[in-house]
């Protein structure tokens, strides 16, 4: 049996075709309720895990390090803005770093939302 991180399980999905994963059942759930808002036109251009790239690749000491990209679980455009949106039942230190550097980089001209999971309920704070 497969343990997850955070006792999160992944969620596969078909449509039209395509295949989906989901990271939990939380951000599957934010997803099917953004889609419905798409389809009644509330927001346009949903996007599933966009990648910023918070950091260059860079070498030294003769030692290549990768490049610093944060992934969100979510983009789309509502009233002209571009929204970000990250869903999350569990805040880690990696994250809050990506966020601060996420938002020192891109943060002006859009809105970051993050969505928190608990007890079946979404809640969402702009930052």
């Amino acid at each position: 049996m497969i343990k997850y991180k955070y006792g999160n399980k992944k969620v596969s999905i078909q449509f039209n075709g395509s295949k989906f994963t989901f990271d939990s059942k939380a951000e599957y759930s934010r997803y099917c309720y953004l889609s419905v808002l798409q389809q009644i036109k509330v927001i346009s251009d949903l996007e599933l895990q966009p990648a910023f790239q918070l950091l260059d690749s860079f070498s030294r000491n003769g030692k290549k390090h990768r490049a610093t990209t944060y992934i969100a679980d979510f983009s789309y455009y509502q009233d002209e803005k571009r929204v970000i949106e990250d869903v999350k039942g569990m805040k880690t230190a990696v994250y809050e770093l990506k966020k601060k550097l996420f938002l020192s980089k891109y943060g002006e001209g859009l809105t970051f939302i993050e969505v928190m999971f608990a007890r079946n309920k979404f809640t969402e704070k702009e930052i």
